[in-house]
């Protein structure tokens, strides 16, 4: 649980620093690459914490693990990498659907 809390505050950390970049740094499709990056990053990292906090990990890595593809394949588009990483940015989404659907599943089995 502890490693998957520090990846989700790096997560956030990058998240933001992204979303700067975007919004200050450049221009055009990037920009939006980038801002669009961001938001769901730290979106996910947040949920990765609430996931933890709610002791379903499963979720947690989800979340983690999903928005460093969905992200990460935009940020590496805006910084010039080839558009073909394009198709790889829905592993990362459907890895945060799931990750949504299986907490939405702890929390229905809880008993709080």
């Amino acid at each position: 649980m502890r490693l998957v809390a520090i990846l989700a505050a790096l997560s956030g950390a990058l998240a933001v620093a992204a979303g700067a970049f975007g919004a200050h740094g450049v221009e055009g499709q990037a920009a939006e690459w980038l801002r669009t990056g961001g938001q769901y990053q730290l979106i996910h990292a947040v949920a990765a914490l609430v996931a933890l906090r709610m002791r379903a990990v499963g979720p947690a890595w989800l979340f983690v693990g999903g928005a460093a593809i969905f992200a990460g394949t935009l940020y590496a588009m805006a910084l010039g990498l080839p558009r073909w990483l394009g198709a790889v940015t829905p592993i990362g989404g459907a890895s945060l659907i799931l990750g949504w659907l299986w907490l939405a599943a702890v929390a229905a089995r809880s008993r709080d």
